[in-house]
């Protein structure tokens, strides 16, 4: 029987974390950080076999972009112990084919966060020696109706 794994944490500034940094590590896309005015990249993530953004309906259009949106939430917080992001790392049992992943992941972040008016950025990353495994990046913020960040809630 296999052991679930799941590890939730969330990206802080005290902790000299940043949402940009975690958003190019989880999907080994090239980002630049405005805040800290750096390149983000993690050349040897070649894992990544799928990588998505899931916007609420009110969001805006613009947040599709990886770039965007988490400069964009990065921007909202602004102290130096900021938290920037929740940050969830899930295993994906092995059983489940290879082609359900994506599904399965979009539905999950649609039905628990997506819902809430959170952006969820997930991305699927399998080596081939299985363990394949999902990284999803929360806002800390969700939207309101006219596409604006909202206040924290931690409570979800």
């Amino acid at each position: 029987m296999p052991c679930p794994h799941c590890k939730i944490t969330i990206v802080k500034r005290s902790k000299n974390e940043s949402a940009v940094s975690a958003a190019a590590y989880q999907s080994g896309e090239k980002l630049f950080s405005e805040y800290d005015q750096q390149q983000k990249y993690y050349p040897y993530k070649t894992e990544v076999t799928h990588k998505e953004i899931l916007l609420p309906p009110n969001a805006l259009p613009e947040y599709a972009d990886r770039n965007t949106l988490w400069n964009s939430a990065e921007a909202q917080e602004k102290q130096w112990d900021s938290q920037l992001a929740r940050r969830f790392v899930l295993a994906i049992p092995r059983e489940i084919p290879l082609e359900q992943y994506a599904d399965l992941l979009r539905d999950y972040c649609r039905e628990f966060f997506v819902s809430k008016g959170m952006i969820a950025d997930f991305a699927i990353h399998d080596k081939g020696d299985g363990n394949p495994h999902a990284h999803i990046l929360l806002t800390m913020r969700a939207m309101d109706e006219n596409g604006k960040w909202l206040p924290k809630c931690r409570k979800i």
